[in-house]
């Protein structure tokens, strides 16, 4: 049997050439297939036993890894709501013409953490009071929105806008939109639990892991602060 490499002697450049570029093309597929994903709808329907939620609050590989933390949520899935445009994905959702924000979709068990607590780590996970900007982030894909499923949840919400108000967390007004959660498009998968699978990316680095302690240290001291309020 002849061996690989005088099989590959024997063959015309051409066909060598071919060989090469379709090999560097199957790779480059592989490499990149995740970012060239469809984006998916998803159905506003949780599973049995459980409850949804929906916030906005600029870049949501952040808004993720916080809500990922709370005991009680069971799953995180970052994507794009209160837009106009059908099917949107990161690139023209950047562009700021779509109407939508980068936003997080929350699976939560109500037995065990209630809306209203996940409101309040809403308005302390980011700071409510930057209009189209969240750090580093600006434009109205990063603006903050707090996304209601009914008119209890919207109540509940404002409630909750009221009582850190009270509390003077943010020195600026609250422009936190209020919308109802229409729909919802999970982003392309390598968005997806960006920060455990990039932990050492810049951005994680130099962002998210500083904005996550920092929410941690203020949801605590809230915790106490408030003495058993909900």
């Amino acid at each position: 049997m002849q061996s690989v490499t005088k099989i590959f002697r024997t063959l015309p450049l051409s066909i060598l050439a071919f060989v090469f570029l379709f090999a560097f093309l199957q790779l480059h597929c592989q490499l990149f297939s995740d970012k060239t994903t469809e984006i998916q709808k998803l159905a506003l329907q949780p599973k049995e036993g459980q409850k949804i939620a929906a916030f906005a609050e600029g870049c949501f590989w952040c808004s993720e890894h916080i809500f990922e933390s709370i005991p009680g949520v069971t799953e995180v899935i970052s994507g794009y709501a209160g837009g106009h445009t059908k099917n949107p994905n990161y690139e023209l959702v950047n562009t700021e013409t779509t109407g939508h924000a980068e936003t997080v979709l929350v699976y939560y068990d109500p037995s065990k953490i209630d809306y209203a607590e996940l409101c309040r780590i809403f308005f302390l996970s980011h700071d409510p009071t930057t209009f189209n900007r969240q750090g580093p982030d600006e434009g109205s894909s990063y603006r903050s929105i707090l996304f209601y499923s009914s008119d209890l949840e919207l109540k509940i919400a404002k409630s909750i806008q009221k009582e850190i108000e009270k509390k003077q967390i943010w020195k600026n007004p609250i422009v936190t939109e209020y919308q109802e959660l229409k729909e919802f498009y999970q982003a392309e998968l390598y968005h997806q639990n960006f920060i455990k699978s990039n932990p050492n990316q810049s951005y994680v680095q130099a962002v998210s892991i500083p904005r996550y302690q920092e929410f941690q240290s203020r949801y605590n001291l809230y915790r106490k602060s408030k003495n058993g309020l909900k």
